[in-house]
């Protein structure tokens, strides 16, 4: 699926899934999700995990974007600052606690969608004045000059917390993920994280067929 991208310092891993079915993680995506957590809380400190290379180039990449990272934090910094203070990964469904498990191990923000109720063309871009959406968990958020993506229908997801309007459920079936991670970011690692959510996807969530690509801004 072709994105747009037309903020700075960012390259985005893609991946489409085909055919998951959406449910409860399994007993051995729990146990990985259990080790990537043992690891990081074995490793690192709240304040430690500031100092981590992947977490200070994605507080780079919002800083470049106008955004506060201390004020609005990037997901995947509030993920793993989570998980170093012993409270383990949020547990929602295998598709998204998939992408959050890659989200600890690389430190770059992950978003998960329905494919389906996505309408072309997609972009990532600044949010328009006035612009709104219903966030995951959240009450309504005011996207002015805020990180997101959208489709011809608006906006619906961002690194920082994605909207109602294309969550995973369990009546999804196709799945768009997205990586957004930092232009320095080498391709090579990119590919690499996005091939690993696609294996994943095929492994814990029976996706049929899964595509990964890594776009850049033109």
């Amino acid at each position: 699926m072709d994105i747009q991208i037309e903020l700075p310092g960012v390259k985005l891993g893609v991946v489409e899934a085909d055919g998951v079915s959406v449910a409860p993680s399994n007993l051995e995506l729990a146990k990985e999700m259990d080790a990537i957590c043992d690891r990081l809380r074995s490793a690192y400190t709240v304040e430690s995990v500031m100092e981590l290379d992947s977490i200070r180039a994605v507080r780079a990449m919002f800083r470049l974007w106008g955004i506060d990272p201390a004020r609005y934090r990037p997901s995947s910094e509030a993920l793993t600052r989570r998980v170093v203070q012993g409270k383990g990964l949020y547990r929602i469904s295998n598709v998204v606690d998939i992408g959050n498990c890659g989200s600890i191990e690389t430190g770059w923000p992950y978003g998960s969608y329905n494919r389906a109720l996505l309408t072309p063309p997609i972009s990532f871009r600044e949010g328009a004045q006035s612009e709104t959406y219903e966030g995951i968990g959240k009450q309504t958020w005011h996207l002015a000059g805020r990180p997101v993506l959208a489709d011809a229908a608006g906006a619906f997801g961002s690194p920082i917390s994605d909207s109602t309007r294309t969550m995973v459920t369990e009546a999804a079936q196709d799945v768009l993920s997205v990586i957004y991670a930092p232009a320095a970011a080498s391709d090579a690692s990119v590919k690499q994280a996005a091939e690993r959510l696609a294996q994943r996807l095929e492994s814990f969530a029976g996706a049929k067929a899964a595509r990964a690509e890594i776009i850049t801004k033109l």
